[in-house]
């Protein structure tokens, strides 16, 4: 197999970079935020960056960070378990309607998005409720909140099967040969925030009473050690962030598909589906080792491994096979990646610009999109130019419809 990462400069950091960003921008701010991290004792054997890497809160987004012995919450972040689903159906593109906009307008009522009240269900149909008790979901919320009291869930049914904002996308594709899929972006909403936010708190505040023999270059690398009650607490929660949002998504393809049932022709499911995390920690064996592997923007890519690469609102999508490639810790990237912060592309990308990039999608087209905008994306083709040991693609889907919260 080819190689197509490189050895990051990684100064003062006796944990090697490995990144596959040939290509592909990589800014400064995000390579000195992969050294802070690099230099931790118990990060290693390396630290794998994918070609969407860019700056994010504690670790870079586009980064694997296994480690041993200790989990870094902020690493992880606050949107646990985001991730992406999709599946394929019998449709063909003759199937679907002329008018794409009211197609769209159905699956927003049925699927609410947006943040705060706007996110909320207006009427929960019960499925919501029986998928949270046979899951068994609520039961562990439950013994996680007995530990933690302050850890807030008022919203977890309410939440269930709505999509949230900012990244969170529904979207109606075709791929190569006509065929009809729907693909979704979504992740633990509003309660796994806060039990991100929580234990990135009590990792601060565990912090300043740690006596350190290495200097730790920015309090968001703030940790746990594997024995300390907090680790399995911890451990405990984002398990449950990362099953809820799994859920989540799960409950959102079922709405959107009973109302594509509703408006189109009648069609199956294929065998083609997905439903993977890039917003998470878990426990795995590499090279002979047990390591908690965080993927913070990266799926797991595995050797046949199904995954998922969206790319923006204006730019194709990709399902792909995992290759297993050991150096990137059976990784991938999760995305294309943001090339400009939401401020900037507010203040760069013009209304004109997003409609002209958008101009063959049905979605919105107001400034309060802008910030996902095509623009501030890196070039998709890029990055999976920029990946192909990691994965080869199965299927290039062009999105017809795309709804933003």
């Amino acid at each position: 197999m080819s190689h197509t990462y490189e050895l990051l400069h990684a100064e003062g950091a006796p944990t090697p970079i490995k990144g596959w960003v040939r290509g592909v921008p990589l800014d400064e701010q995000a390579q000195r935020q992969l050294q802070n991290i690099a230099a931790l004792p118990f990060v290693g054997p390396w630290v794998a960056v994918m070609p969407d890497v860019h700056l994010g809160k504690g670790a870079t987004v586009g980064s694997v960070v296994p480690t041993r012995g200790a989990i870094v919450p902020a690493a992880v972040g606050v949107d646990i378990g985001c991730g992406m689903a999709a599946v394929r159906t019998t449709l063909r593109a003759k199937d679907l309607p002329d008018s794409l906009a009211r197609l769209r307008c159905a699956i927003e009522r049925v699927v609410p998005v947006g943040n705060g009240p706007g996110g909320e269900h207006r009427k929960r149909p019960d499925s919501i409720d029986s998928r949270l008790d046979q899951s068994g979901l609520m039961t562990r919320l439950e013994a996680v909140r007995a530990k933690h009291p302050k850890i807030r869930y008022d919203k977890v049914d309410k939440q269930l099967g709505t999509l949230g904002g900012g990244n969170h996308f529904i979207e109606i594709c075709l791929d190569e040969g006509g065929a009809v899929w729907v693909m979704l972006h979504s992740g633990s909403r509003g309660t796994g925030n806060l039990i991100g936010t929580y234990f990135i708190e009590r990792a601060r505040r565990e912090l300043e009473r740690r006596v350190l023999g290495y200097h730790l270059p920015d309090k968001d690398l703030a940790f746990f050690l594997e024995g300390e009650p907090l680790f399995d607490d911890y451990v405990e929660a984002v398990s449950w962030a990362q099953d809820y949002a799994r859920h989540n998504r799960e409950a959102m393809m079922a709405r959107v598909l009973h109302e594509l049932r509703q408006h189109l022709p009648k069609f199956q499911l294929e065998k083609m589906a997905v439903n993977c995390h890039h917003n998470y920690v878990q426990r795995e064996q590499h090279h002979g080792e047990s390591l908690l592997v965080t993927r913070k923007g990266a799926v797991s890519a595995r050797q046949g491994e199904l995954g998922i690469i969206p790319g923006s609102m204006g730019a194709c999508s990709y399902i792909v096979r995992g290759k297993g490639n050991e150096d990137s810790f059976h990784s991938c990237s999760h995305g294309a990646g943001r090339v400009m912060s939401r401020t900037q592309a507010r203040q760069n990308i013009t209304l004109k610009q997003h409609r002209e990039a958008t101009a063959h999608v049905e979605c919105r087209k107001d400034a309060a999109v802008i910030d996902e905008s095509p623009a501030a994306y890196k070039s998709i083709d890029a990055v999976m130019a920029a990946q192909t040991d990691l994965v080869e693609v199965l299927h290039t889907l062009r999105q017809v419809i795309c709804i933003k919260g």
